[in-house]
């Protein structure tokens, strides 16, 4: 069994798709079928279900796959260790997030400190980030509210009360609070549904006896304001992310405690080199620390 046939499955396993995977290995499909079928046949087993073009993970290939994601995330963790030995300013950090307004600070000034280490930022869904996490795709994730998996790490940077933003000429403009129940008929702005975020939010809602209305659902957090201000809808907004310079009206939460926590989580499992040992210290320092979630 040779590390290339590890890497070509791996690729054909989670997009089952044999086109595909040959134009992200870049390499000619045939050749891909090959090796492929070189590996099932060393298995002794089909690892892919067919039916013509269509290919499927069956048993034997689910099983192996947990296997083949587990030695390859070893050898790579090993090679990172080798790496950081060998060049402590250079490398790369990937980071994932749900929310980019803070990450541009924190960015910045680790770029003050390390210049030559290169940043791969990815907005993500909060399950499509622990998913990277878990593979060892990305080295941390930033997020709100916080996870609770059994190979996570997670530590809580800080805790932030959520407002309703209303745009001006609203009739809640004037106020400086709300009710819940009083939002019920309103049209809302928000993250699409799997950001943690949002799920919260619609859970607390139906607590008070209403499902939120959307007009809007996306994956840009920065947007929402703008939309709010445009008159599109009314949105829970972090006090972080609030801007006292725009023309819009943030209204406190009257019955209720809306608090979210932002967390940074990595995986326990993967080696965290010198320099990502610093980009985490600067978060934790640009957050005022925070505690960690046992």
């Amino acid at each position: 069994m040779e590390l290339l046939q590890l890497q070509y499955f791996l690729a054909v396993a989670r997009l089952e798709h044999m086109t595909e995977a040959a134009r992200s290995l870049h390499v000619t499909q045939s050749s891909l079928s090959k090796t492929i079928a070189r590996l099932e046949e060393d298995l002794g087993v089909p690892l892919f279900d067919r039916t013509g073009r269509k290919l499927r993970l069956n048993e034997y290939g689910s099983r192996f796959l947990r296997r083949a994601e587990r030695a390859l995330f070893e050898l790579e963790q090993g090679k990172q260790e080798i790496n950081d030995l060998n060049n402590l300013d250079y490398g790369t950090i990937e980071l994932a997030v749900t929310n980019f307004s803070a990450s541009p600070n924190i960015l910045g000034e680790f770029r003050i400190k390390y210049p030559n280490i290169h940043f791969h930022v990815q907005m993500l869904t909060t399950q499509e980030m622990i998913t990277l996490l878990q593979r060892g795709d990305v080295d941390f994730g930033l997020s709100s509210p916080p996870v609770h998996e059994d190979d996570i790490e997670c530590q809580v940077v800080l805790s932030t009360p959520v407002l309703i933003a209303v745009p001006k000429g609203h009739p809640l403009a004037e106020r400086s609070s709300v009710s819940l129940t009083e939002l019920k008929n309103e049209w809302f702005v928000g993250m699409k549904k799997g950001y943690r975020a949002r799920d919260w939010i619609d859970s607390v809602c139906e607590s008070a006896g209403f499902v939120p209305s959307y007009v809007y659902e996306g994956n840009e957090p920065a947007r929402l304001t703008a939309l709010v201000e445009a008159g599109v809808g009314i949105a829970f907004i972090p006090s972080t992310a609030m801007n006292s310079q725009e023309p819009v009206r943030y209204l406190q939460v009257e019955d209720r405690q809306l608090v979210i926590e932002i967390a940074l989580f990595w995986n326990k499992n993967r080696y965290i080199s010198r320099v990502a040992q610093e980009f985490r210290q600067v978060v934790l320092n640009y957050y005022g620390a925070g505690a960690p979630i046992v």
